[in-house]
């Protein structure tokens, strides 16, 4: 009999889910309240995608008050934990860090390296290894200046990494906001300035059929406009072109009465190998807490496609 399986898969906090696949295990890591024990960042294991226990926190604290948006990548035995961390109201001093461990699990101990640190904001990296063996980071920054049909606020650059701690310094942009379904808050105070803020966030980077698939979330986090929508190119560092109908969230947005904002995806595949899927979070209708949910990918003529975000029973990976 075929398995099943229904949105969330898991019941507690879990925003801006990612799994890494180690040897037979998926490993969770998100953004969620830290652990009795003063660790950041909850770490899931699952087998098939479907059933996750807690292995507790992962993160050593660095001092900070909020922990964002983590990424973790394998490398020659080590495993890097990218992630975001400040103390500011909002998060507005948010701080891209590099963090180590021995194992999935952890602990993951901070490097004392700020990755990008000439930006006051910077969030949400992807680690990403291109075919050729070469390291990439994708990660967000804000961007004041007016520039072709491009808005005011959160957007995404890609830079080489020299090594797992380093970057080239070389950034590139990937997406800015363009659209009205970005806005994040119309009036907001950011730099001495009021600006009606948008966002792109969240990059995660698919390969399909030589091209690069550059997956964002726009809009409003705690908000039905937030929604999954991409950006296409044919090298790691661009230049990224929009699809036809971008003007609304192509991949996955809110359905009405049973799913609200889903979003800051991760991709991973089935336990055969065979399949792709999207793992991401999502709102209950009520918005009590953003909960870890996963979908199938497909490819539709050369277009990503998902019956995503699923609140029925769906079958298993």
């Amino acid at each position: 009999m075929q398995q099943t399986y229904q949105n969330p898969v898991y019941p507690d906090t879990m925003a801006d889910p990612f799994v890494l696949r180690h040897d037979g295990c998926y490993y969770a890591y998100g953004t969620a309240p830290g652990g009795a024990d003063g660790r950041q960042i909850p770490v899931l294991r699952s087998r098939d995608l479907v059933t996750w226990e807690s292995l507790g926190h992962a993160l050593q604290p660095n001092g900070a008050e909020h922990y964002w948006a983590p990424e973790v990548a394998s490398h020659d035995g080590r495993f890097y934990m990218y992630y975001s961390s400040g103390s500011a109201p909002e998060g507005t001093d948010q701080q891209l860090r590099v963090a180590v461990a021995e194992h999935p699990a952890g602990p993951f101990v901070d490097s004392g390296r700020i990755l990008v640190p000439d930006q006051p904001f910077s969030i949400d990296a992807h680690p990403f290894r291109d075919t050729d063996g070469q390291w990439y980071l994708f990660y967000c920054v804000d961007f004041l200046e007016l520039k072709d049909d491009h808005r005011v606020g959160t957007g995404i650059v890609v830079d080489r990494l020299l090594d797992m701690t380093t970057l080239a310094g070389a950034p590139r942009v990937v997406a800015r906001p363009h659209h009205d379904w970005h806005v994040f808050r119309k009036g907001r105070t950011m730099y001495g300035n009021v600006y009606d803020w948008h966002t792109v966030e969240g990059a995660s980077v698919l390969v399909h059929d030589g091209l690069y698939y550059c997956f964002y979330s726009g809009g409003a986090w705690e908000k039905d406009n937030y929604g999954v929508s991409y950006v296409v190119a044919d090298h790691p560092l661009g230049p990224y072109l929009r699809p036809e109908g971008g003007h609304e969230a192509l991949l996955m947005r809110s359905v009405p009465g049973a799913v609200v904002g889903p979003g800051h995806n991760s991709f991973t595949t089935s336990p055969d190998g065979s399949q792709t899927w999207i793992v991401y979070h999502a709102w209950d209708v009520a918005q009590t807490a953003r909960r870890m949910c996963i979908d199938r990918l497909r490819w539709e003529a050369g277009r990503p496609v998902t019956a995503g975000p699923t609140h029925d029973r769906q079958p298993a990976p």
